[in-house]
């Protein structure tokens, strides 16, 4: 069992749950603002993102532990996350009004 909840309490995991919940605040004022918001998204937004980033991430980490010629695969995947979460994040930022460089922009 702490080997389970050990593949939660690295920084990598961490990093990328402080990018989910940005996200998720960025997005729900974005909504709010524009008057968007529904809660069934929020909830739909828990299950499809949290899940496939959080547990995504852990189950790459038990592959390389037991397979650790692929610990590159990990760190490939860290950070195409990261990409996407801030991706995200972006994408937020411009529905709230804030100049975003095309090259950055969806």
């Amino acid at each position: 069992m702490d080997e389970f909840v050990n593949l939660f309490a690295n920084s990598q995991v961490q990093t990328i749950m402080i990018l989910i919940v940005v996200d998720v605040v960025l997005g729900i004022i974005a909504a709010l603002l524009k008057k968007e918001f529904i809660i069934g998204k929020l909830a739909g937004f828990m299950k499809g993102p949290v899940l496939a980033y959080v547990f995504g991430f852990a189950v790459i980490e038990l592959v390389v532990k037991a397979l650790p010629a692929l610990e590159m695969l990990l760190t490939v995947v860290y950070f195409l996350i990261l990409i996407a979460l801030v991706g995200s994040i972006l994408d937020n930022l411009g529905k709230l009004g804030l100049p975003i460089p095309k090259i950055l922009r969806k």
